[in-house]
């Protein structure tokens, strides 16, 4: 089930790449393109390996947890 998963990530990836790559023309545009695309599909396949990741809310949490008890006093 995880290779299908990984399967149809890359899948849908590669159409929204050949989709969009012939309208873009300048070089900066292409390369965010790229980096955007590579950083959503790789975090697409962890999540589907390792789906018990914290979201980024526990960060949030942390983060704040002090402030919050601070402005409780």
């Amino acid at each position: 089930m995880n290779i299908g998963a990984v399967l149809v990530i890359t899948l849908v990836s590669a159409l929204i790449t050949l989709f969009e790559w012939p309208r873009m023309n300048q070089k900066k545009e292409k390369m965010v393109f790229v980096l955007i695309t590579v950083s959503g599909w790789l975090l697409s396949v962890v999540l589907v390996f390792y789906s018990t990741i914290p979201g980024p809310n526990i960060l949030i949490e942390i983060l704040f947890r002090p402030l919050g008890k601070l402005l409780d006093k």
